[in-house]
């Protein structure tokens, strides 16, 4: 394309699409404790707003990605959008709580449509220069709405606009989201391939409910006293995932590309990077849900300034990971995942002291030593760990593997949430000093560090030396990954 309206156009509706789904999943965050007030939501119901986006879509990501390929990337985008705006705008006329979790998991839906359309629609449109370009400013976009994501809540809720209050985080998503639908059919082409693999029906149902069957029980257990269903569940999640698997073997026998393909796996470093991705983000979305919880329950701060505090970490989480290319060149892959998850866990370990020491009293100050040694060490394990798995990709697989790292990370970030909750929530005591916060917070912190460490000991299996095209893969799709 030579024209320049042509060029930017394009580029322009694409982003706003990613920007939203992006935030959205950070937003929520400095919203919780309001939306609890407002709603008298009880616990379960908070776990579900955050756990239930990340499930959805990470449920869906994979079936999303095959089904715009054959029906259209720019119909399956137009389509998410519309999803998107519809219940943005539900969730924020909910009356209830109900109605505001049925919204959510609608919203995580249409994040699946947008999501993997973005970057096929890039490269449809761009190519050469312009698709680096194109690809680093894309990179840049998801970064920064996942940096902002809880101080533009905090923001948004302290303005009260027309007395919206925590509304306003998913009312504002209409009118950016109605702007991008209204330009899409002019601006985006209307891709598809013909030779596309259908989707296999009962692999897609065997999938989705694996991931439904784990992670319904863990946020729902506690407060229904693990009945027997919930360990039904459970042992059933297992059965339905050794299913799919075979499913998905079945039909790579016959010559179908399965939704979850085995083969691109069994590479050590993209099978272990995989494995890594996993166990980071079952931490990582935790993470940001009960520090929000003690900055505002807990220290009485409210959404705008805690969102200000939640700005130290995007910020070292920024610097971290604008230094992984380097230190994963000089370092290797092992060193560098195995040190940076260590680093990061140091941060909780820091935060645990100073939580155990000053409660949910004294300066906010205290914490920031914590926050940023953590987000320091998040920015660099993710990025190192996104670019050593697409650096050590088959070409043939790339897309293969970029879908199914970033499924793994959404259902992580569900499945931490519904682990985390059971910690935080099971030792908080309203009859106890400080309702039991600074308890639930500092068990919360250990099991963040575990995480971390699972995270260290499985990069020992990862190659020592960096894979060849690993430090400048991670410039552009850890960014990406990251904040996705």
């Amino acid at each position: 394309m030579t024209d320049t309206r042509l060029r930017r156009g394009p580029l322009a509706v694409l982003l706003t699409g990613t920007f939203l789904i992006v935030l959205d999943f950070f937003v929520v965050n400095v919203a919780l404790p309001s939306v609890q007030r407002d709603l008298h939501a009880d616990n379960t119901a908070l776990e579900w707003l955050v756990a239930g986006y990340g499930l959805t879509f990470g449920g869906l990501l994979l079936l999303t990605s095959r089904v715009a390929d054959r029906w259209g990337r720019r119909r399956v985008f137009v389509l998410g959008v519309a999803l998107f705006v519809a219940s943005s705008a539900l969730c924020g006329v909910a009356p209830d709580t109900t109605t505001l979790l049925v919204a959510r998991l609608v919203q995580g839906a249409a994040a699946a449509a947008i999501g993997p359309t973005v970057l096929s629609l890039i490269g449809d449109v761009y190519d050469g220069p312009q698709r680096v370009r194109a690809l680093g400013a894309y990179a840049t976009v998801m970064g920064v709405a996942a940096a902002s994501g809880q101080l533009v809540g905090g923001l948004l809720i302290h303005l009260d606009i027309a007395g919206s209050g925590w509304r306003a985080i998913f009312l504002v998503n209409v009118p950016v989201g109605l702007a991008a639908l209204a330009a899409a059919p002019r601006l985006l082409p209307d891709t598809r391939i013909a030779t596309a693999p259908r989707v296999d029906p009962a692999e897609a149902l065997l999938v989705v409910g694996a991931l439904t069957a784990l992670v319904l029980p863990l946020v729902e257990g506690q407060r229904q006293g693990w009945p027997l269903w919930t360990w039904a569940c459970l042992a059933g999640a297992v059965v339905l995932a050794d299913l799919a698997w075979l499913r998905g073997r079945s039909l790579r026998r016959r010559g179908v590309t399965p939704l979850v393909d085995p083969v691109p796996l069994r590479t050590r470093p993209v099978g272990v990077g995989t494995l890594g991705q996993a166990l980071l983000f079952t931490g990582m979305a935790a993470y940001f849900l009960v520090l929000a919880l003690y900055l505002q329950d807990g220290r009485g701060l409210g959404p705008l300034a805690s969102g200000a505090v939640f700005t130290v970490v995007a910020a070292s989480y920024m610097v971290g990971t604008s230094r992984a290319p380097a230190l994963l060149a000089r370092l290797g892959a092992r060193a560098t995942v195995a040190g940076s998850a260590l680093v990061f866990g140091a941060g909780h370990l820091l935060l645990l002291v100073v939580v155990d020491r000053v409660g949910t009293g004294g300066s906010v100050v205290w914490l920031v030593p914590g926050l940023a040694v953590g987000g320091l060490g998040m920015g660099v394990v993710l990025a190192a760990l996104v670019g050593t798995v697409m650096g050590s990709a088959d070409p043939r697989h790339a897309g293969t593997i970029s879908g199914m790292s970033s499924t793994v990370q959404q259902v992580g970030n569900a499945l931490g949430v519904a682990l985390v909750g059971i910690v935080f929530f099971g030792r908080i005591d309203p009859g106890a000093v400080g309702g039991g916060m600074v308890e639930a917070f500092g068990a919360s912190l250990v099991y963040l560090t575990v995480t971390t460490v699972a995270v260290a000991a499985a990069a020992a299996f990862l190659p020592g030396r960096r894979p060849s095209t690993a430090a400048q893969s991670v410039k552009v799709a850890s960014s990406s990954s990251a904040a996705a």
